[in-house]
């Protein structure tokens, strides 16, 4: 019998994430990396891990995540969002009422929501997108 997976897609600014779940002891592969070896900062890897802690599953999925574009930070986001989105298809087949669903846990913590902030586009006649040249008066 195959592997039972649940896939899900994440992006933040520039990054976009597939994040595959299978049952396992709770160990999360980026890129072919492990994830603390990946990410420079412990932050980020508490940061990317919150879906996890919120639903009490650190230890029960093993997490393989395919990460493009952008950098840490955006990266962390779209794996965030992707490890959120797998975790409610996992949860789908039971009662989403139920004050323990996943989805109400994660919504409430905001943590499916897409961020929808990008970087702004550099307009002409300015340095980037909202700086002036220097004024000169004489």
């Amino acid at each position: 019998m195959a592997k039972q997976c649940w896939k899900a897609t994440g992006r933040r600014k520039q990054s976009s994430a597939q994040v595959t779940l299978t049952s396992g002891t709770g160990n999360i592969i980026v890129n072919g990396v492990d994830v603390n070896d990946y990410m420079p900062y412990q932050t980020l890897v508490m940061d990317l891990k919150q879906p996890l802690v919120l639903t009490n599953n650190e230890n029960r999925f093993d997490i393989m995540v395919t990460v493009k574009g952008g950098g840490f930070s955006g990266q962390t986001g779209a794996i965030r969002l992707g490890i959120a989105r797998a975790l409610m298809e996992f949860d789908a087949n039971t009662d989403q009422s139920r004050d323990d669903s996943y989805r109400k846990i994660l919504k409430a913590a905001g943590m499916i929501t897409r961020d929808p902030r990008v970087k702004e586009r550099k307009k002409y006649g300015l340095k980037k997108a909202r700086r002036a040249p220097q004024f000169s008066k004489r």
